[in-house]
């Protein structure tokens, strides 16, 4: 296998500091460093600041082979990248006469003139490597210094990309024999990363030296991410592949799908090829289930509707919910919610209903019900599956983590009337 390449992202600006941008370039990096076979190995965000630039600039020539910058090239005096690079590398600042011309031509096309500021951004580090911007006026700058390659982009995210896509890469790809990363996500819900851990720690500690896995824990899921390097693609996906055959017997009731696959949409394909379809009625979760299986394309063949009976009048009234049960147990309750699962079946005519009644938080708890305590349902006609669910303080994750648990009672609904 091809040694690894590895590189350093640096993103420089104090908005990022600040929180006023967004850092989406440096994602956005990662990502298409992972497609060419780059290890991206560590990520910096530094501000306006000459020394800490210099820090962040020694700590990454000794970490790795291509460090990417972004940031500090506009005109102003806050920009300050070009003259650290200066002062990093013992060179010195000159005039580019075809980036002077190109900065030039940039102003004209739009009816300006350049200006003294402007023309400044044609002198660039004697040491560099000159590379036009075709859609800004910064410079994009390509160095090969202490045993590394550098480059500095500015931050203005559709310039970095035209940088990227136009220049970087290819010289990437020409100056470098890269191997092949491959990824394959095995989606997981309805257990904890370390019961899961547990389960299939042996399948694990065989894995071969060049096939990693990670766990990437959410809300109320788990994906499995298995990554493989090697000198050619396809022997490393069918390794890939053959060691999740060998992990899918141990975990089988728990995977519902694989690298783009959401639980929503892994339910959608099932309802479609079983011709079946649900209905929802959803208290705590105030509407937010049915977003999210009407979010994936197509929910309609397969979603008949909702009724979100948020008042104990309307889970009497609209769904048929016994006042004589609401009274004794409570809209937060099993019997309640079976009821509210069975009714909104009936009445939109549907495979499956599923119910959601709770305490979303962060008030309106008590010692019997506190906040977080949640009951769900699935009646497929003949059986109601329940379940208790006991969260957070948090109303936002709680409404999020009670409608996955719905959807995966769904799915285990669906898994014993396969049987």
């Amino acid at each position: 296998m091809n040694k690894p390449v590895t590189a350093e992202i640096i993103s420089i600006g104090d908005e990022l500091l600040y929180g006023q941008i967004l850092d989406t370039n440096s994602k956005w990096l990662s990502e298409e460093m992972d497609k060419i076979g780059v290890r991206v190995v560590r990520k910096t965000t530094i501000g306006d600041d000459s020394e800490a630039m210099i820090e962040a600039f020694k700590s990454a020539s000794k970490k790795a082979d291509i460090i990417l910058m972004t940031g500090g090239l506009g005109p102003t005096k806050d920009d300050l990248t070009k003259n650290v690079l200066v002062d990093f590398f013992n060179s010195s600042m000159k005039l580019f006469p075809n980036a002077l011309e190109d900065v030039r031509k940039f102003f004209e096309s739009r009816g300006r003139e350049l200006s003294p500021t402007n023309r400044s951004q044609a002198y660039l580090p004697s040491n560099c490597t000159y590379i036009q911007n075709a859609v800004g006026t910064a410079p994009g700058m390509w160095f090969e210094e202490n045993g590394s390659v550098w480059m500095s982009m500015p931050g203005v995210p559709h310039e970095m990309k035209y940088l990227m896509e136009n220049a970087v890469i290819p010289k990437i790809k020409e100056k470098y024999k890269l191997p092949v990363i491959y990824h394959k996500l095995v989606k997981t819900i309805g257990i904890g990363e370390s019961w899961l851990s547990d389960i299939i720690s042996d399948w694990e500690d065989q894995l071969p030296p060049h096939i990693r896995l990670a766990y990437l824990p959410s809300l109320g899921e788990v994906k499995l991410r298995l990554t493989g390097f090697g000198v050619s693609l396809p022997p490393i996906v069918k390794e890939v592949d053959e060691q999740i055959a060998k992990l899918e017997p141990l975990i089988a009731k728990y995977i519902y799908g694989y690298n783009t696959d959401t639980i929503a949409s892994a339910l959608g394909q099932e309802l479609n090829q079983r011709n079946e379809n649900i209905a929802i009625a959803e208290s705590c979760t105030g509407g937010y289930l049915s977003h999210v299986i009407t979010s994936i394309p197509g929910a309609s063949n397969y979603f008949n509707g909702s009724i979100t009976p948020y008042h104990n009048t309307f889970k009497e009234h609209l769904l048929g919910v016994s006042p004589e049960t609401l009274a004794l147990k409570g809209a937060v309750s099993e019997e309640t919610v079976i009821e509210m699962s069975k009714q909104v079946r009936l009445k939109f005519n549907s495979t499956y209903g599923l119910a959601t009644s709770g305490v979303a938080g962060p008030g309106g708890g008590s010692d019997e019900k506190p906040v977080g305590m949640v009951w769900i349902a699935c009646h497929d006609g003949e059986k109601c599956w329940t379940r208790m669910l006991q969260l957070t303080k948090d109303r936002l994750i709680n409404i999020q983590l009670t409608s996955t648990a719905s959807l995966n009672l769904l799915r285990e609904t669906i898994l014993y009337n396969r049987k």
